[in-house]
């Protein structure tokens, strides 16, 4: 698999806190350039992110990051902002308290919410697998699945670990057949991607990789 395919996959990513729009107009430039499956970008900066795009791309979001735990309504409102703002595609935190309390009815109800909220936009559901047990992850697959969202994604890069392949391998064998999976945080080299790929990621969230192509290596 050769970098142009592997960056085809890639949701090219910036969501640090002190973005500035210079720097994300730039992360367009490049994802525009090298191909890239999306840009991946602060809510604040969607619109803008959009109009400069004029749909050369889609534009990523993220929703309820990166913690997860405000309101079904509070992430609702973030959605619908999003998509009216121009955002193609939604990467949302699961509330991981609620699944650690036994709620994963509960977690389940509020994807789906976010679901028919998207409606035919991608929904990515956020599963911060760092934080799960296996049995828990196992768990997240059955919901995203019964849910109806488009992917299971590992990680939002800001907590104590990033992808692995042990979880991506996971996710492939539990997941139903309309789920896709995502890994990000930490993908660091065109050879890791290309195993993530291999072991079932269908999107790599990462911004080290069209860097690494940039300078050619």
């Amino acid at each position: 698999m050769d970098q142009r395919e592997i960056l085809s996959k890639v949701d090219h990513t910036l969501l640090k806190p002190e973005a500035a729009w210079e720097e994300i107009r730039a992360l367009c430039d490049e994802a525009v350039k090298w191909g890239t499956a999306s840009v991946c970008i602060p809510p604040c900066y969607v619109g803008q992110a959009a109009e400069y795009l004029g749909g050369r791309l889609p534009v990523c979001t993220v929703v309820g990051f990166p913690n997860g735990y405000s309101t079904t309504q509070a992430k609702l409102f973030e959605t619908r902002e999003a998509l009216a703002a121009g955002a193609q595609e939604i990467d949302m935190v699961i509330n991981i308290g609620w699944l650690k309390a036994g709620n994963a009815q509960g977690v389940l109800e509020e994807i789906r919410a976010l679901k028919e909220a998207c409606g035919e936009k991608i929904l990515k559901v956020i599963v911060e697998a760092c934080l799960l047990t296996r049995e828990e992850k196992v768990e997240m697959c059955r919901i995203v699945t019964e849910a109806g969202a488009d992917y299971i994604k590992t990680s939002t890069g800001f907590s104590t670990a990033g992808a692995s392949f042990e979880d991506v391998e996971l996710f492939a064998q539990h997941i139903g057949p309309h789920v896709k999976i995502k890994a990000a945080g930490g993908i660091s080299s065109f050879e890791d991607a290309a195993r993530f790929i291999g072991l079932g990621a269908s999107r790599l969230g990462t911004s080290r990789l069209v860097r690494l192509a940039a300078a050619g290596i």
